[in-house]
């Protein structure tokens, strides 16, 4: 009994030490020694505010507070190190990582796309191997996107290269899988009633499947199958990045095709007063350069063929905005259409809608529309209006914004129209005059309107 009794006393003693042990251990040294390596490693100033050793339920470090960077373009809330106890001893020391809520600016790119230069024999000369790394809750923070939290648990090679990943939104919508397939990795990114961070417009996706290749610096993706506001979207692309310090730039190019989209709901989200219902098809290539990944976005330069059948253009009948001719706005009322086409430029920021055409059974119209930066728009639409005398082609200004589009007779038509009402009277004098408009709106926009 008093033996038994001992043998409690003794391991009570030791799991009292194993805990009140790492209290009594200098860590600051460490930390700072840390600090030092990692920077040096990153090439910006790291961080650690504090840190302390742990032995139950296994040995480990648990460091708090990091930053990285100038600006903060990482903030780990915790960092937590358990290295494998079968190579405590070995030349090379295998850890495993686990990283809580940690929170990534997209500048922090940068920092990655530097790290990704690195040569290999970066990592053949490693004293620390990384097993695994258990992400959780990390957040992503890119300007004007709402990104998910994401989980992630990633296995990396002896040298520390990618071996196998599985990523996870919180939520378990998102979903991304890299395993290993010869010389290079397969990437799968499935999501399931999700919606697509806002990149212009937060697109519900119903069901998405993406088949990636990754190999060195090429990632490639063969088939893009998109389900969608009751359609399809399906495309390929690839991406390639620079693999040392040299000026080569990311690059980014690929085609996506549309099959039958519904269009009214993800036209009404950009603006209630105007919004366009019907089905969409089209087809385009895109493309982008830049120095750093976190810019592709910015400099996307595409161009897609579209048309859109049996549809309404909700919120403005340009027959009556035409035929008005009047200097107020006259928003309201809806314009059916057999056909809306035309051809959509992209460059960074700046759409510019070309060649637009749409008909129907009452009117035929024409033109083109800048969307600005800021969203202000300024075009020119012709709409012919058929009534019992002749067909009669009204040039109409666009301007506003997206949201709150405006259409009224340009000045040059509301002057043709007055002046050949004076000089010929009402009816073929007004559409004289209303033609010779056009005529001049016409040869304005070809030499100075597409700038």
């Amino acid at each position: 009994m008093k033996k038994s009794k001992k043998i409690a006393f003794a391991l009570g003693g030791v799991v009292l030490m194993l805990i009140i042990l790492p209290f009594l251990v200098p860590t600051q040294t460490y930390l700072q020694k840390a600090e030092r390596i990692a920077s040096k490693k990153l090439g910006v100033p790291v961080t650690i505010e504090n840190g302390h050793l742990r032995f139950l339920p296994s040995p480990r470090l648990v460091a708090s507070g990091i930053i990285v960077g100038d600006n903060q373009q990482v903030v780990i809330e915790k960092l937590v190190i358990v290295p494998a106890l079968s190579a405590l001893f070995s030349e090379t020391r295998q850890v495993d990582l686990k990283v809580i809520r940690p929170v990534i600016k997209k500048a922090a790119l940068s920092i990655s796309g530097g790290l990704a230069t690195k040569k290999s024999e970066d990592a053949e000369a490693a004293a620390v191997s990384v097993g695994t790394i258990n992400v959780v809750e990390m957040q992503l923070i890119w300007p004007g996107i709402d990104l998910p939290l994401l989980n992630a648990e990633i296995a990396l090679t002896k040298l520390n290269q990618l071996d196998s990943a599985m990523i996870e939104s919180v939520d378990g919508k998102l979903k991304v899988d890299v395993t290993p397939n010869g010389d290079e990795h397969l990437v799968m990114v499935s999501a399931d009633k999700w919606i697509l961070p806002p990149i212009g417009l937060p697109l519900f996706i119903d069901k998405a499947l993406l088949k990636m290749h990754l190999k060195g610096n090429k990632l490639t993706i063969p088939k893009i199958d998109v389900a969608l506001y009751k359609g399809k979207l399906a495309g390929d692309a690839v991406l390639t990045w620079p693999t040392d310090k040299s000026a080569a730039n990311w690059k980014l190019n690929g085609r996506l095709s549309m099959n039958n989209l519904s269009v009214k709901e993800p036209s009404s989200m950009m603006s209630k007063a105007v919004y366009l219902s019907g089905n969409l098809f089209g087809n385009g290539s895109f493309s982008a350069t830049a120095k750093q990944a976190g810019q592709l976005l910015e400099r996307l330069e595409a161009s897609f063929k579209f048309k859109i059948n049996d549809g309404v253009l909700h919120g403005l009948d340009l027959a009556k905005v035409a035929s008005l001719l009047i200097k107020q706005s006259q928003n309201g009322g809806q314009t059916q259409f057999n056909a809306f086409s035309g051809l959509l430029n992209v460059s960074g920021k700046q759409y510019h809608l070309k060649d637009l055409n749409i008909s129907s059974g009452l009117l035929v119209a024409k033109g083109q529309v800048k969307i600005k930066p800021n969203k202000a728009l300024d075009g020119l639409v012709t709409v012919e209006v058929k009534n019992s005398i002749s067909l009669v082609a009204i040039p109409l200004d666009v301007s506003g914004t997206v949201s709150k589009p405006v259409l009224l007779p340009s000045k040059a038509a509301l002057a043709g129209a007055a002046a050949g009402t004076a000089i010929l009277g009402p009816g073929v004098g007004t559409s004289l005059g209303i033609k010779a408009a056009g005529a001049l709106d016409s040869v304005k926009g070809l030499f100075g309107g597409d700038k």
